[in-house]
């Protein structure tokens, strides 16, 4: 016969197995869109913004790790107390004419995005002598794979195991033996007023909050049926992702003023080379080539996957249509039909233009000069659709207001600046 002491720590021990197994079980969409967040056009974007500026925008990443949060948190709040995609919502709460203005800056911010992904792919392909027209079509046939098996978990499955090859470029910031005292130093001397440094700094605001993140996490969490239970760890999955991608856009800046600045600090990574044999000197040229290229891959590969979902199911929802990973492809023509135009169109056009890759610290200026759609939208929503209780309101409501505007003058106004007094 159990004496009450063994019961006690029976139940203790099943119980602490429900909290693991339920974590697991919410655990997935804040991860893999943050994993998401530090794409191709990110990692270049930090390592431009090291090279030129040396620490100088590390403090930047520091502060734009709760901003993140934030955002990001208000979309699994709509998303777990709604059970809408972000489109949906627009449309209930707002109208279709609202919707589809919302679905355009999404569509122009996704074709962005898959423009720096595959050029980044493309990239890692040249440094191994692989043509573009054997790994572009490889990409994409993994891609299509991942998604064309109607689950959601598998999906989500495939690009948590992809975007986890980012965490190298820890080890690259480390090989790169960086000057701490410097570090220190330089990451708050911040001269404002130099044009390039705004530019700069729009780039970096728009290379962490991008329109697809939030269509693509709300959505998330409405295939996957997450509800007032899951809230709590749903939000604990969206803060453990925010930390992760800021640290290493934050190594991969650590990496380039390391290993490139000192050198080189009037260096243009325009390319995948130019970054792989600029910041892995230290890793020797096959070890270091094979890291940053597993990072690259990985960014790339989880970013794609992301964004095009994004595109895919806002477009299903402002147009009413079926839009599931749960669903059979020829059950949800549309959503499947819109992802695969999304990842063989984005491939076809970085095939016909390889140098689009140039277009990436660009590419986050434009998603920083959409942020007062974004987060327009995105902090509406949460002050008319929620329920009473979680609605945005009071002080926390003060709150987000005063940073969505910090956010929003900064980017747009560092890269209109940027590009008018360059």
């Amino acid at each position: 016969m159990s004496s009450p002491t063994t019961n006690s720590a029976t139940i203790a021990a099943r119980s602490k197995w429900r909290r693991r197994m339920s974590f697991l079980a919410v655990f997935g969409p804040g991860l893999v869109v943050m994993l998401a967040d530090s794409d191709v056009g990110s990692i270049v974007t930090a390592g431009q913004s090291g090279v030129q500026w040396g620490y100088k925008l590390l403090f930047l990443q520091a502060l734009l790790t709760p901003v993140l949060y934030i955002v990001q948190e208000l979309t699994v709040r709509l998303g777990v107390f709604t059970g809408r995609g972000h489109g949906e919502l627009i449309r209930e709460a707002f109208g279709p004419g609202w919707a589809w203005l919302s679905a355009a800056g999404l569509a122009v911010a996704t074709i962005g995005a898959l423009l720096t992904e595959f050029s980044g792919v493309a990239g890692i392909g040249d440094l191994y002598g692989v043509p573009h027209a054997v790994s572009l079509p490889l990409a994409v046939a993994a891609l299509l794979a991942v998604v064309l098996t109607g689950s959601y978990r598998r999906a989500e499955r495939a690009a948590l195991v992809l975007g986890l090859f980012e965490l190298v470029f820890f080890f690259v910031a480390w090989a790169a033996r960086p000057d701490l005292a410097q570090m220190a130093r330089e990451s708050v001397q911040v001269p404002l007023f130099n044009a390039n440094f705004e530019y700069l700094v729009a780039a970096n605001i728009g290379a962490v909050i991008m329109p697809w993140m939030i269509f693509y996490q709300q959505s998330a969490i409405a295939d996957k049926k997450l509800t007032l239970a899951d809230y709590k760890l749903a939000r604990w999955d969206t803060a453990i992702g925010a930390v992760i991608t800021q640290a290493v856009m934050a190594a991969v800046l650590v990496a380039a003023a390391a290993s490139i600045r000192p050198h080189a600090p009037q260096a243009s990574l325009s390319t995948v080379g130019q970054m792989s044999q600029a910041m892995t000197p230290y890793l020797g040229a096959r070890a270091g080539k094979l890291v940053f290229g597993l990072g690259v891959l990985g960014a790339g590969m989880v970013a794609a996957i992301v964004a095009s979902l994004a595109l895919a199911w806002g477009i299903g929802e402002v147009a009413g249509r079926k839009r599931s990973l749960e669903h059979h492809p020829l059950q949800a023509k549309w959503f499947y039909g819109v992802y695969t135009m999304c990842v063989v169109g984005g491939a076809a056009l970085v095939g016909f233009y390889p140098d689009l890759i140039s277009l990436n610290v660009g590419v986050q200026v434009l998603n920083a000069l959409l942020l007062p759609l974004v987060l327009g939208f995105l902090v509406r929503l949460a002050m008319v659709t929620l329920p009473e209780a979680q609605r945005l309101k009071g002080t926390y409501l003060v709150v987000v207001l005063v940073i969505a505007v910090i956010t929003c003058a900064f980017g747009v106004l560092g890269g209109v600046g940027g590009l008018i007094w360059p």
